[in-house]
């Protein structure tokens, strides 16, 4: 379980203009927030940047650490 929508949510962006900030098409994100794309570690990174949070909380940590 991947907590990519819930801080694409948080900062307020759509798929789409989380997408187009990170240069993926918008159904990438779709797929990866769906837990149907495996993406890859440069992917991850410009992810967490996008995102401003770190590759643990974002992909591998149990429970979001949003509130922090």
């Amino acid at each position: 379980m991947n907590h990519v929508k819930e801080y694409r949510k948080r900062k307020g962006l759509s798929q789409k203009a989380l997408a187009d900030e990170i240069g993926v098409a918008r159904q990438t994100i779709n797929l990866i927030e769906k837990n149907k794309y495996n993406p890859s570690l440069n992917l991850c990174l410009k992810l967490a940047n996008a995102l401003g949070t770190d590759l643990n909380s974002l992909f591998w940590s149990g429970e979001s650490s949003m509130s922090e």
